[in-house]
């Protein structure tokens, strides 16, 4: 018979006494509901956490929370644990040391469970570290809060459908600094759940307390795949584009949050658009090619280099090149590929073709192709567009351009028709490969992009 799993295990049941603290800024800790009467204390273990629970004699809960690897607790004497969550701590006083010794290895056991979320599937441990380190840092965040078209952009979609936010409960997804948790209140949201992974949680909850706003906002550290909600919600908002839409895959943690989502709830975004085009930039070509001239030389510190020349240059070619241009470069009409978070799955992004067929405006060398994307927010109200096309102020997500290896001569009226397979990998971003074809005359191009290994122009 094969051993019970972990969800399995026996719930247990034991009195304690519990007293809540929060953390006053720079007092230390002030405590706040002391019990002085017998409470209930349930445990029920899982594959990854604990949950436990505490109730009084009514049934009423007064206390939850989920007891995992990442949780911060620690022994106080003989029989007492303190939990740490965020700014507020929970001391459990047990009747005896036995009693705490059945809580403490029932735990240990969860804690000692290796993450196996939808996002630890899906992405290498190096790769997250590094992400979460880098969003982590306020000057980061800043980067991103004084992209005015961003920040202004989610705003008026937020504060002008504030029918959709009035008296509702609200998931942020990826929240940041919380700056969109903000506009959710400013909307009318009654509850707000901001959920973040980075170090960043701890600024957003200083944030939140320094505003006044506890009693509406509640940043929960952690991943989306992996903590939990009190309750279903009426609107996810969040930001998850990356360069090229896709970069950093956070598009699959914003449908992920689905999961809490009501049946008649929203999403802001709502649904996104990718457009893509032909263009012509020998500059930028033989720019990108001669950046390898460097390992042709023959002579480098008594060093001959060249056989590693073909190497660079293809290195230099798979990378994607992150800048702005004149629209007049663009060869053909764009070709656009929507995605509606309300309908996709996060499977949907596991793999992501796009064929494509231009008509050729204008004769000359095709260098590779052009990206950008608009996303949506569709509300009660009105409908917000945030676009990042070469034809509207600049974003900083810029625009991305990629190379084929060897371009394409096409006259005007010929058609240039193709794919771009987009593939997920884990280092939470895609190899993008590109085919294409001139079908007036059979001659063919094209290239395997790093999404992950950007060239910023």
């Amino acid at each position: 018979m094969a051993a019970p799993s972990p969800q399995a295990q026996q719930l247990l049941r034991c009195s304690v006494k519990l007293l809540l603290a929060r953390e006053e800024l720079p007092a230390g800790l002030q405590l706040v509901s002391p019990s002085q009467e017998a409470l209930q204390l349930e445990v029920l273990p899982g594959a990854e956490d604990a949950d436990v629970t505490v109730t009084d004699a009514d049934g009423v809960c007064v206390f939850k929370c989920l007891v995992n690897r990442d949780t911060e607790y620690c022994r106080v004497g003989k029989q007492s644990v303190l939990i740490m969550l965020g700014y507020n701590s929970a001391l459990l006083q047990f009747k005896s040391q036995a009693e705490y010794n059945t809580f403490s290895n029932a735990v240990k056991r969860c804690r000692s469970q290796k993450k196996n979320s939808v996002f630890s599937q899906r992405t290498d441990e190096a790769s997250a570290a590094q992400y979460f380190q880098f969003y982590g840092c306020l000057s980061q965040q800043q980067n991103m809060m004084q992209d005015f078209v961003r920040t202004a952009t989610y705003h008026r979609a937020i504060v002008q459908n504030y029918t959709d936010f009035t008296d509702k409960v609200v998931l942020d997804v990826g929240c940041g600094s919380g700056i969109l948790s903000f506009f959710a209140v400013q909307a009318g949201a009654r509850r707000v759940y901001a959920v973040e992974a980075s170090s960043m949680a701890k600024y957003a909850e200083l944030l939140v307390r320094s505003n006044n706003l506890s009693d509406k906002i509640t940043i929960l550290a952690g991943k989306i795949e992996e903590i939990s909600l009190p309750e279903n919600v009426d609107v996810v908002i969040s930001e998850p584009m990356g360069y090229m839409l896709f970069n950093e895959r956070m598009l699959e943690s914003y449908l992920h949050s689905k999961k809490w989502l009501k049946s008649n709830g929203m999403m802001f975004p709502t649904y996104s658009d990718i457009h893509l085009a032909p263009f012509s930039d020998e500059q930028l070509y033989m720019e990108h090619y001669s950046r390898a001239n460097f390992w042709y030389q023959e002579w480098f510190y008594g060093v001959n280099l060249s056989s590693l020349r073909s190497a660079a240059v293809d290195e230099y070619l798979q990378q994607p090149i992150v800048d702005t241009f004149d629209v007049r470069i663009l060869m053909a009409q764009t070709v656009k590929y929507t995605i509606n978070f309300m309908e996709a799955a996060e499977e949907d992004l596991h793999r992501v073709e796009i064929p494509f067929v231009f008509q050729m405006m204008q004769s000359g060398l095709i260098h590779g192709l052009a990206f950008w994307f608009d996303v949506a927010f569709v509300g009660s109200l009105v409908t917000v567009w945030l676009s990042t096309a070469p034809t509207e102020p600049l974003t900083h997500w810029y625009q991305v351009r990629c190379l084929l290896q060897t371009p394409l001569f096409a006259k005007e009226g010929e058609t240039l028709s193709g794919e771009v397979l987009l593939v997920a990998n884990k280092r939470q971003s895609y190899d993008i490969h590109i085919v294409a074809m001139v079908d007036q005359t059979g001659f063919k191009s094209g290239n395997i992009i790093d999404l992950k290994n950007p060239f910023f122009r």
